[in-house]
């Protein structure tokens, strides 16, 4: 009964006059019939027909018939809500994500790779009414998912991220975010945004990373770059066993944050550095709040007036009421 409701409540009130009705009837009921004084009434049988039994049912009648016009005056309605949420400010995002192998290396748990999938794959749920589009780059850079609305696709795309050998390995900043930018350039979005994500320093590709950010700030597009890693050393592959698997070592963090800082300031975004998990998942969160979508929220009502049932119910009885007390019960009072 969540969605029933009376327009106009306030009728209800009027159930106070039905108990007094009732008290009337109870005082007065012997004064509804004729009545004859007779000394003694020893010589007549005492018996009541059906029908005078039964004519108390008349203000029975006449009680519901009152009880449901005051019903109908409060209008009882059921109400139907549809919400509607209409994107007014919708943002387009593209992440540029470093596969090389640095991003193998285990200074965030299990791995820096890992770590940005999980970080990333909440990022996307908690941006429900935005396009993203996926880049992954590492000497050369592609599209793995194009900007969709479709977050399931988004998501599984995420967790397919991997190390192996399909891109050259290297660090090629400029290509990733190029071929980012160009995911974007022919958006009709209001606000398009890059997150650039890079663990190392640019050192493969054939676009250099300011010729990629100039052409971003030419579309106006905003660049958030994210280095990820700790402060000194890492234990980071850097080469293969005989068994094909990976060895690891400690090594030098090396993150070119003058270039990244470059990079955002040119295109009015934000360097974030991400040296833990905890770290990481913050930055996320903040661009998250930066990056805000107006959504403005559409309720529908549609009203089925109930009242009409309960002024025909009221209607019958009262027919019923004056038809029997003009014909079975004429000679009552």
């Amino acid at each position: 009964m969540g969605n029933f409701s009376f327009l106009n409540p306030e009728f209800l009130w009027l159930f106070i006059l039905i108990p007094i009705a009732i008290i009337w009837f109870l005082l007065k009921r012997n004064q509804q019939s004729a009545t004859l004084k007779m000394s003694s009434t020893a010589g007549f049988q005492n018996s009541e027909s059906l029908l005078v039994k039964l004519r108390p049912c008349l203000y029975v009648f006449r009680i519901l018939a009152l009880s449901s016009l005051i019903i109908a005056l409060a209008r009882p309605r059921t109400v139907d809500i549809s919400n509607q949420t209409k994107t007014t400010k919708g943002i387009d995002i593209v992440m540029a994500i470093d596969v090389s192998g640095s991003m193998l290396a285990k200074d965030l748990k299990p791995n820096r790779m890992e770590a940005l999938k999980r970080v990333a794959g909440d990022f996307v749920e908690e941006r429900p009414n935005d396009r993203i589009g996926l880049v992954l780059y590492a000497s050369e850079a592609y599209t793995k998912t194009p900007v969709t609305s479709d977050k399931a696709i988004i998501l599984e795309a995420i967790k397919g991220i991997k190390y192996d050998t399909v891109l050259q390995d290297g660090t090629g900043i400029g290509m990733g975010l190029a071929t980012a930018v160009n995911r974007l350039k022919d958006s009709k979005a209001k606000s398009r945004v890059i997150i650039l994500m890079t663990d190392g320093v640019n050192n493969a590709g054939f676009i250099e990373p300011e010729t990629a950010a100039d052409i971003a700030k030419q579309y106006g597009i905003k660049v958030y770059t994210i280095g990820i890693g700790t402060n000194g050393m890492a234990e980071s592959p850097y080469q293969y066993a005989p068994n094909g698997s990976l060895m690891f070592k400690m090594q030098k963090v090396e993150i070119d944050e003058k270039l990244m800082k470059n990079i955002a300031r040119k295109t009015d975004g934000t360097y974030f550095r991400a040296t833990s998990n905890d770290k990481l998942a913050e930055i996320y969160n903040a661009i998250n709040k930066l990056e805000t979508t107006e959504i403005q929220e559409l309720k529908f009502y549609d009203y089925d007036e109930k009242y009409r049932a309960f002024v025909l119910f009221a209607g019958f009885l009262l027919l019923l009421e004056v038809g029997l007390r003009n014909t079975v019960y004429r000679s009552f009072i």
